[in-house]
């Protein structure tokens, strides 16, 4: 097969994944549309409308993993395509975003009982799928000199692995934040029928901060790592542009979050939105630095 051919591939297997993962949303929309009109005492294996739900997210499951093997075809026919790793532009991490993002859930979901988040999951996974394809698309290319270097494969690696994790804490949290409404002054959470199937205010708590914790070491590793590349290409470990500071910007919110947690004992809210404020400077250094920013870090590829 020619290069022509293996990125012709790949677009057949990026578009196809997007099909199963529309299906899989679909089928986690059925499931939570559900939830709104059944309590939780009313699922148990006898009730027949219950088996239905459980069968819909079931579904949901068995689709998303069925996209993430296509999505990962579609990657690794990109780098075929381009005789390269895949994380040349814009584009490339995108799908490798998604796909990174798609796999943190799938792993998690093997210890948590984090169904209920697939929903979130497979939209989030479509906007970038969708914005990859229709906006960010460009054909395969030679990388630029200052890309050719094996910290590509280990710096970007664990970055996207980082930034995946790191968004799916950030889905917790949010989902802590929401459901803290329904707590009132004593403590006691008065949620609604459909939301009682979710984990506790406390659940949802220690579960972003594991996330945060189990993968804070890997994306310092990737900085570092990043240090060492940049004095491989251009002479100098640091030298503050706009990627490498946002980079720092992200290390240190993070960090904070973890200190805030480990030394000042903070829990709950305050914690929730400060895991959200470090996610979100990593998406604007993911979307705003690497497609509007200047520096030499800038291989958008548009």
């Amino acid at each position: 097969m020619s290069k022509a051919d293996w990125a012709m591939l790949s677009n057949n297997f990026v578009y196809s994944s997007m099909g199963i993962i529309f299906i899989s949303f679909i089928s986690f929309a059925f499931q939570t549309a559900w939830n709104f009109r059944v309590t939780p005492l009313a699922i148990d294996s006898s009730n027949t409308k219950s088996l239905k739900l459980t069968k819909a997210g079931r579904i949901g499951i068995a689709l998303s993993i069925l996209g993430f093997i296509f999505l990962l075809a579609g990657v690794i026919a990109r780098g075929v395509s381009a005789g390269r790793v895949p994380w040349g532009n814009m584009y490339e991490f995108s799908i490798t975003g998604a796909l990174a993002f798609l796999f943190a859930y799938l792993i998690t979901l093997r210890k948590y009982k984090v169904q209920w988040l697939g929903l979130v999951v497979t939209l989030a996974v479509l906007l970038a799928l969708g914005t990859a394809v229709t906006l960010l698309y460009v054909p395969t290319a030679p990388l630029v000199p200052a890309l050719k270097s094996t910290w590509l494969v280990i710096h970007v690696c664990a970055a996207i692995i980082s930034g995946g994790v790191f968004l799916l804490a950030n889905c917790v949290a949010a989902t802590y934040l929401i459901m803290d409404r329904y707590q009132d002054e004593d403590g006691n959470e008065n949620r609604p029928n459909w939301a009682k199937q979710l984990p506790t205010l406390a659940e949802l708590d220690q579960l972003s901060y594991r996330l945060v914790a189990l993968v804070f070491p890997l994306w310092t590793f990737a900085v570092i790592a990043g240090a060492i590349w940049a004095e491989a290409a251009w002479g100098r470990y640091w030298g503050w542009d706009p990627k490498e500071t946002w980079a720092f910007i992200t290390w240190v919110a993070y960090a904070a979050y973890l200190h805030a947690r480990v030394t000042a004992g903070w829990k709950g809210k305050r914690a929730a939105w400060l895991c959200l404020f470090a996610g979100s400077t990593f998406l604007f250094n993911y979307v705003y630095v690497n497609i509007w920013g200047a520096g030499r870090h800038t291989y958008s590829g548009l």
